[in-house]
């Protein structure tokens, strides 16, 4: 498995690119599919089986001092578009800038592979996702493909 660091944001902070295989995503990914379960409520069940982590090649995880703090991940949406799966920051790490640093190495890799878009769903639950994705220049559009009837998905877009 080849990673590779990108960059430190801080002296205790790098960015790792690397795939699903990494043990430190598996574990970050757990404890988001945790969190997931509470605020998807009765509708875990059918959000969970759109996020499996096989078919997922592109991964970047956050550290700080050493330890993993946040993920996210992009898949082949369409031929202009991945899109951003399994964003996750640690609790005590959220408020410090990781998920942002962790989705610009997203779209920086993104536009490397060449494509024009990044797309993502979240939930209405999710209230800090939302303002967050919305404080990134992401906007709302219809809810796509699975989610086009789910009234508490949301659904964003952000070009290039």
């Amino acid at each position: 498995m080849l990673n590779l660091i990108l960059h430190c944001i801080k002296s205790n902070m790098k960015i790792v690119r690397t795939n699903s295989e990494h043990n430190d995503f598996i574990n970050l990914v757990k404890e988001l599919d945790a969190y997931l379960k509470i605020t998807d409520q009765d509708e875990h069940d059918f959000y969970n089986q759109f996020n499996n982590i096989d078919v997922i090649k592109y991964v970047v995880i956050a550290y700080y001092k050493e330890q993993p703090v946040g993920c996210g991940a992009i898949k082949y949406f369409n031929e202009n578009s991945l899109e951003v799966k399994r964003m996750f920051v640690t609790p005590e790490a959220r408020g410090k800038g990781f998920a942002k640093e962790i989705l610009q190495e997203l779209e920086f890799w993104a536009k490397e592979l060449g494509y024009k878009n990044c797309i993502l769903e979240t939930g209405k639950r999710q209230v800090e996702a939302v303002k967050f994705y919305h404080k990134c220049k992401y906007k709302v559009i219809p809810n796509y493909g699975q989610y086009a009837n789910m009234k508490n998905s949301i659904c964003f877009k952000k070009v290039l």
